[in-house]
């Protein structure tokens, strides 16, 4: 690993799936796995969406910016994710591993990517990363099954929260939803006139802003925590 990063070992150890390792046992992977460390830079595409998941990936410097976004919704939620962070390590597996969302470099981003081979010896190695990756991958499991309950209950800007929780990271910033508004109300099950209502009072409330075709969500925490169920939340 090159000496400009120095503080690798210290980055990789934030990381969800590293936390509690020690700094000798990160300092033994790194000298037997094949780390990666590649270099991107404003505007440039990291993952495409719809891409095999072959490779397990982490943000080490810089931000990126990631876009999930439905054709048939006519809906894309967009946001920023800033280092250390782990890119998209719950489609590594399943029927169909593939990235749902594009990312792009938002100015100079480092990234850290290993092969999913690899990764997996890192778990089979330590029991540490073995519960690591099982309580990363059965949190982000649950909050779909959450929010997708919730969904259908509820005030109309509770309803935002849990999409907002559900497509975004709890570590994301400037999260933005384009939309058609006729889209996003079926999506959410409402009238326009509700969801301009409940969109005025949040934008009252300093959470978000909004026009006719995007939302800007302001303070993700304050949205999220509009939720009654607080499972849902990371």
């Amino acid at each position: 690993m090159n000496t400009e990063n120095g503080n690798m070992f210290e980055k990789l150890m934030e990381l969800p799936l590293f936390q509690g390792a020690s700094h000798e046992q990160i300092s033994a992977l790194v000298a037997k796995i094949p780390f990666h460390f590649l270099k991107f830079g404003d505007g440039q595409r990291i993952v495409e969406s719809g891409a095999p998941s072959t490779h397990l990936r982490f943000i080490v410097s810089g931000k990126a910016r990631s876009v999930t976004a439905s054709a048939a919704a006519r809906l894309a939620v967009s946001q920023t994710l800033a280092a250390p962070n782990v890119v998209g390590a719950d489609f590594m597996f399943g029927r169909e591993p593939a990235y749902p969302f594009d990312l792009y470099a938002v100015g100079d981003c480092g990234i850290l990517q290993l092969s999913k081979a690899d990764y997996m010896s890192i778990v089979r190695s330590d029991d540490v990363f073995l519960f690591n990756i099982l309580n990363y991958l059965s949190r982000n499991a649950q909050k779909p099954k959450l929010s997708l309950q919730q969904m259908s209950h509820g005030m109309v800007a509770e309803r935002i929260a849990f999409m907002v929780s559900m497509l975004t990271s709890k570590a994301s910033a400037d999260i933005t939803i384009t939309f058609r508004q006729k889209d996003l109300c079926l999506v959410l099950g409402t009238r326009r006139t509700a969801l301009v209502s409940a969109l005025s009072l949040l934008k009252a409330r300093g959470i978000v802003d909004y026009t006719s075709s995007s939302i800007s969500v302001l303070d993700r925490s304050a949205l999220v925590s509009m939720i009654h169920e607080r499972p849902v939340e990371e």
